[in-house]
């Protein structure tokens, strides 16, 4: 897999899905708690249509709390046309923009679970396709560094397997899922869990719907 090349490609498609939806749609709630949809695909370019500058005001306004500082980037481009951000996706589909300290697995994933986030409530289908960047998005939600922005602290010791894709990971009770149920379980959105199985599945639904 072009790690680089995959990030583009689903930029693309993801400017296509957007492309199709209606006023109402937009309008929706995403599964990120406080966003609508519009607020999920304005984040998804934050960073290639950015800069440094207003990345760190972001930063030092949210006193260093990554998520805060996205939150607040979006905030400040509500006022964006939906054109634009159509437009801007496609333009900066080969952006390779990465937060400070991470490599392409951070836009990567972030496209593949922010668009999950999109079509799951919409009752539509992921459409994500490129079944191989999976596993890499997977093998970072678990890492250490994901926890600086991207995944809650405090994982339960489980081994996670992700049939669908090949992937493996950790020790412990054993939870099964396709790698979309088991991504958005470990990022705790808690609305794929009936595709959990195994010994360590009750232990992810715990974790995944305890309050932050």
């Amino acid at each position: 897999m072009d790690p680089w090349q995959t990030i583009s490609d689903q930029r693309l498609s993801f400017a296509d899905l957007l492309d199709g939806l209606t006023d109402e749609q937009w309008e929706a709630p995403s599964l990120c708690e406080g966003w609508t949809v519009a607020d999920v695909a304005t984040h998804m370019m934050t960073g290639p249509t950015g800069s440094l500058w207003s990345f760190t005001t972001a930063m030092v306004e949210a006193r260093g709390d990554f998520s805060r500082a996205s939150r607040i980037l979006v905030s400040r481009k509500t006022d964006r046309p939906r054109s634009q951000i159509v437009t801007d996706l496609r333009q900066f589909s080969g952006s390779r923009f990465t937060p400070p300290t991470m490599d392409w697995h951070a836009p990567l994933t972030d496209h593949l679970v922010h668009r999950l986030d999109v079509t799951h409530p919409l009752g539509i289908g992921s459409g994500v396709g490129a079944h191989e960047a999976w596993a890499p998005a997977l093998d970072f939600i678990v890492s250490k560094k994901a926890t600086m922005g991207f995944m809650d602290r405090g994982l339960p010791e489980l081994t996670c397997t992700a049939e669908d894709v090949g992937w493996r990971h950790g020790s412990g009770p054993e939870v099964v899922a396709p790698a979309e149920a088991l991504a958005l379980a470990l990022t705790r959105r808690p609305v794929r869990l009936a595709e959990l199985s195994g010994p360590g599945a009750d232990r992810l639904q715990a974790w995944a719907t305890r309050a932050a």
